[in-house]
């Protein structure tokens, strides 16, 4: 009798095509950013399959009448070694609410669940102690605050000016750099950019979003495969956990966001904020972005100039920290990275 074995597949030769194949009976696709995959395979049938980019387990399926037999414990644990391996010690895992029993038998923790998706942390994940210690950290004091979400890829007067607002409309500002490193700014460059153009705001505290503010480069589509529909249920996780877990630990009664006349991702985004988050006892507070020639000000347009190698143009877009940035030595391989892309 054949022994069930996991195997590490290349992900650039037809072995990805036969695991597309067997998620797809599952109404499952493959999703882009995969990094790593495994199958449980007897002789050369696929019997499940499980993948990962970065800390994110994804692409999770057992054949049906299989699932009792230790299978989905054998690719859970393998990957759970391939990661340790890596020096990742905590991890995470989307999944739809059906899945849940299979995860929490293998010792996953429910952190949050929608009605279209579930996020589940293994491994030294604790969300509960992560805000807290987040919050210990940034030496806050209990007092009550708004909070502003962003990005900044890279950070605009545009952003600068709903700071501003936020700023003088409340004692107190956190503003919670989305920490995932999928855009062309890296973290770090983002929050030292927002760090150093807030300066002069003395009660504004720009800290790292951390594990549990949820980037949509992150989100999975596998099983959500309509853009809409995944915008969607994010937003509904996002907000949720932000108004569970981070909201109360750091007393934030308000949340500034800008409006968006470009980008319908967006749009759909703080139209579900505007819904869900004052259900949740969080004032949602939508600022008129500001404006430049009739355009509003946004990142993407400044990424377009940096392509377009018009640098002067950008001083009327940015602060002078982030313009003395674009312009230095230390900027230029990501200058040349926005000049070769084809995406902004």
């Amino acid at each position: 009798m054949q022994e069930v074995r996991i195997e590490s597949i290349d992900l650039n030769t037809k072995e990805r095509l036969e695991v597309e194949k067997f998620l797809s009976t599952f109404n499952l696709f493959f999703d882009r950013d995969i990094e790593y995959t495994i199958v449980a395979k007897k002789g050369e049938d696929i019997l499940g399959t499980c993948s990962c980019s970065g800390k994110v387990l994804k692409c999770f399926a057992v054949q049906e009448g299989l699932q009792g037999e230790g299978i989905a414990s054998k690719l859970l644990t393998h990957m759970t070694n391939f990661l340790f391996d890596r020096g990742i010690y905590e991890f995470f895992i989307f999944t739809q609410p059906k899945n849940l029993p299979i995860f929490k038998g293998l010792n996953y923790r429910e952190v949050y669940t929608v009605k279209e998706v579930s996020l589940l942390e293994g491994g030294v994940a604790n969300v509960k102690q992560y805000i807290k210690k987040m919050y210990e950290k940034s030496g806050l004091q209990d007092t009550k605050r708004a909070a502003l979400v962003m990005n900044c890829n890279p950070f605009t007067l545009g952003h600068r000016y709903l700071i501003e607002i936020a700023a003088k409309q409340n004692k107190e500002v956190v503003v919670f750099i989305v920490q995932e490193d999928r855009s062309i700014f890296p973290f770090e460059v983002r929050l030292n950019l927002v760090k150093k153009g807030t300066e002069d705001l003395k009660n504004v505290h720009v800290l790292p979003g951390g594990n549990y503010i949820i980037s949509s480069a992150t989100f999975p589509s596998y099983f959500i495969r309509e853009q809409s529909q995944r915008t969607k249920a994010f937003v509904k996780l996002d907000a949720g956990i932000f108004s569970h877990y981070i909201a109360p630990i750091f007393h934030i009664d308000k949340r500034y966001i800008g409006t968006e006349p470009y980008c319908p991702i967006t749009k759909q985004y703080n139209k579900a904020l505007l819904n869900i988050l004052p259900k949740n006892g969080i004032q949602v507070v939508e600022v008129t972005r500001i404006s430049k020639d009739g355009k509003a000000i946004s990142a993407s347009e400044v990424r377009n100039l940096i392509k377009k190698e018009q640098f002067e143009d950008l001083k009327e877009l940015v602060p002078k920290t982030t313009y003395e940035y674009l312009i230095s030595r230390e900027a230029q391989p990501i200058i040349e990275k926005i000049q070769r892309s084809d995406i902004l």
